[in-house]
């Protein structure tokens, strides 16, 4: 019966690691399509949306498998408990990298000068990577580096958030424009807090305690 289980929590971190690698794309895809001013590209990553949310149907399913058919531990429970949230916030990534795609469509030009919001894209990829690496090794400092480089995403946000607002005070026209790159950013901002909360859950799995508790 152990054994079962043990595969069966193999396959859990097998399908996290391939839900994590389908965001981290998703959001390199979205920037690519940002700095491109590729329509056809945005249009890819807002249409693969949907198989993130699929990924996360097929762990749901799988974790309430296991609770079903096996007799798991404390360790154990808080294990499958942790991926329940995290799949959560990996859907909720996924959308937002969406979004992201979504207000590409309807820019009208190019975006140059995006050196801070490709590192804040960057910065929110590395993130999301490490706390699904974090979970897999059930590596409590790598998990408690990606909370705090969560202040790495929030210091680029209000960086381009001041220099959208000079750039509207020298150029009202650009206003429009501007906003678009600031939701973009929130985006990105919202994405790092996902992030942040699968590291959390990767704590409380290992260590049975909860920030938000």
């Amino acid at each position: 019966m152990r054994n079962k289980f043990e595969e069966q929590l193999e396959m859990l971190n097998v399908e996290l690691i391939e839900m994590g690698s389908m965001c981290e794309r998703t959001i390199s895809n979205a920037i690519n399509a940002l700095t491109t001013h590729d329509i056809k590209a945005a249009k890819e990553v807002m249409n693969k949306d949907s198989e993130i949310d699929n990924k996360e149907r097929e762990i749901e399913s799988l974790c309430l498998k296991m609770l079903l058919q096996q007799q798991p531990v404390a360790r154990d429970l808080r294990q499958i408990s942790s991926a329940l949230k995290m799949i959560t916030d990996m859907e909720r990534i996924g959308d937002q990298a969406a979004d992201i795609a979504e207000i590409v469509t309807v820019m009208d030009t190019s975006v140059e000068n995006l050196s801070d919001v490709v590192g804040m894209a960057e910065a929110t990829m590395k993130m999301v990577t490490e706390s699904i690496d974090a979970y897999v090794r059930r590596d409590l400092d790598l998990a408690k580096k990606v909370i705090e480089y969560d202040d790495v995403v929030d210091d680029f946000f209000y960086k381009i958030k001041k220099d959208l607002i000079e750039s509207i005070a020298k150029n009202a026209s650009d206003g429009e424009f501007a906003l678009d790159l600031l939701m973009i950013a929130k985006y990105f901002e919202r994405i790092g807090d996902h992030a942040t909360n699968i590291a959390e859950w990767v704590e409380f799995s290992i260590t049975g305690k909860h920030k938000g508790s």
